[in-house]
């Protein structure tokens, strides 16, 4: 019945706007139209055709389907009647029925687990079983399904959460990308500049020298053409004297072999008159290479920012940080210390001798030394060797101090303003020098295990004054040609 209905309906609807006919006109192919679909259609494409078998119409207006006008208005008018009729006679509330008996479910079995009748409730396969009324089984049920949602919405909250970290990491990953290329291309931009001075400059040498010599050369052809003109005219002259008459020759001959004496020099190449090509070419790439390394610098630490706290700024190359006073939209990656203001190394060691200098300066709290890999990073943490820090810190401007197996004091006869960095993995030692003298801070000894890597916190100044920052230094870079 319902597939009868709904095939009537597609026969009532209009083809242009798939709803039920308005005002149906018929064309002499057969085909009716809703009376504006169809004036709409003839508009919107210029012509007088059918929308469906696109049998041109004649230009008078189509007539209107008077009985399928009517049809659609009754069906629509009885289609209203009984959707009113099935909504008074349909029943508030199914009630279920036992199978069996014919009975209202209105028991619920405990140990067979399924609804049942009065009469299940004393028949042989229900008798001796725990039965409760169904309302108390449905309340008790949905209990238990609460319940069972709770650890499903705390699940739910904490990947909605993790969601939005992962499209805050999306974001700021997209960022570090920009921001790195900007930096690749101004670092490579200088290396650029850098060679294409120098370029210039050895250009400018290399036409110099060119300039010189070809002026030189110049000269001495200018000189040597002179003397070969000289030297043609005296040809000349000697050639006419010995053609003349044998009396007039005999009276010249001896004005005529004077001329014969000649007391240029022979003319000679002389040496480094060409283009000292050896000079400009020789080793070209090194010596342009050797020279480069007076503008470069190098760093044998790089700062880490994947694990710099969200209240440090980092330089852009990587080289020195701060503490800002404010916290950045970063994400809490598990690298990155989220409590403490702490930044460690790029590269962590678990072998051979390390050193490196921190420029201090006047900043009057600071902790320097290096840190295990499975240190703590987002919770509070005790800078010791117990848990995974071979540290020196200052404190109040002038109060320098190690914690080792207890807090240590340290007297320094003069104020630093380096740190030198010393790590010796092998012996299991981290030392702490003054370098203007050398003279030392302090020694770690102990048995190191996994990677350390450098650590670094500028800390956070209570006092409200200007913060201080931690500046790895850069080290002299030599050639030795073997």
């Amino acid at each position: 019945m319902a597939a009868a209905a709904s095939f009537l309906e597609e026969e009532l609807c209009c083809a242009v706007c798939s709803d039920f006919f308005k005002d149906p006109v018929v064309l002499k192919c057969s085909h009716s139209f809703c009376q504006v679909c169809l004036q709409k259609f003839w508009k919107e494409n210029s012509s007088r055709k059918c929308p469906l078998c696109r049998r041109k119409s004649s230009g008078e207006d189509p007539p209107v389907n008077i009985v399928l006008r009517n049809i659609v208005e009754s069906y629509l008018q009885q289609r209203s009647v009984r959707k009113v009729a099935e909504k008074s006679e349909a029943p508030e509330k199914s009630e279920s029925r036992c199978s069996l008996h014919g009975e209202k479910l209105l028991l619920y079995c405990v140990e067979d687990q399924e609804p049942i009748c009065v009469v299940c409730q004393t028949a042989r396969k229900h008798r001796d079983h725990q039965i409760c009324p169904l309302e108390e089984a449905v309340e008790d049920k949905k209990e238990d399904l609460r319940a069972s949602l709770i650890p499903l919405k705390e699940k739910l909250e904490k990947f909605t959460k993790l969601k939005q970290e992962f499209e805050q990491t999306a974001k700021h990953i997209k960022s570090q990308s920009q921001q790195t290329e900007k930096r690749i291309k101004e670092e490579f931009e200088e290396l650029h500049q850098f060679l294409r001075e120098e370029e210039e400059a050895r250009l400018d040498i290399l036409r110099v020298e060119e300039k010189e010599k070809s002026e030189r050369m110049k000269e001495k052809i200018e000189n040597i053409s002179k003397q070969v003109s000289t030297l043609s005219e005296k040809i000349r002259d000697i050639e006419k004297a010995m053609g003349a008459e044998d009396i007039s020759f005999l009276k010249t001959v001896k004005d005529t072999k004077e001329k014969v004496q000649c007391s240029l020099q022979d003319p000679k190449l002389t040496s480094g008159a060409l283009i000292d090509v050896a000079k400009h070419l020789g080793s070209l790439k090194f010596s342009v290479w050797e020279k480069m390394l007076g503008t470069v610098q190098y760093t044998p630490v790089t700062l880490d920012p994947n694990t710099a706290a969200p209240w440090l700024s980092v330089s852009d190359d990587l080289t020195s940080v701060r503490d800002t006073g404010v916290k950045q939209q970063l994400p809490d990656n598990p690298e990155r210390f989220s409590y403490c203001v702490n930044v460690l190394g790029s590269e962590g060691f678990n072998s051979g001798k390390h050193s490196w200098e921190v420029e201090v300066g006047d900043t009057p709290k600071w902790d320097v030394g290096v840190a295990a890999e499975s240190v703590n990073r987002k919770g509070g943490i005790t800078c010791c060797p117990e848990e995974g820090f071979w540290v020196v810190f200052l404190r109040n401007g002038d109060m320098y101090e190690a914690c080792d197996s207890s807090v240590t004091r340290l007297r320094l006869k003069r104020k630093p303003q380096r740190i030198r960095v010393q790590l010796d993995y092998d012996r299991g030692e981290v030392s702490f020098f003054n370098p203007t003298d050398m003279s030392l801070i302090y020694t770690f000894k102990g048995t190191f295990t996994g990677r350390l890597f450098p650590f670094f916190s500028p800390c956070v100044n209570d006092d409200g004054s200007n913060p201080g920052s931690l500046k790895i230094c850069p080290v002299m870079v030599s050639v030795t040609v073997m």
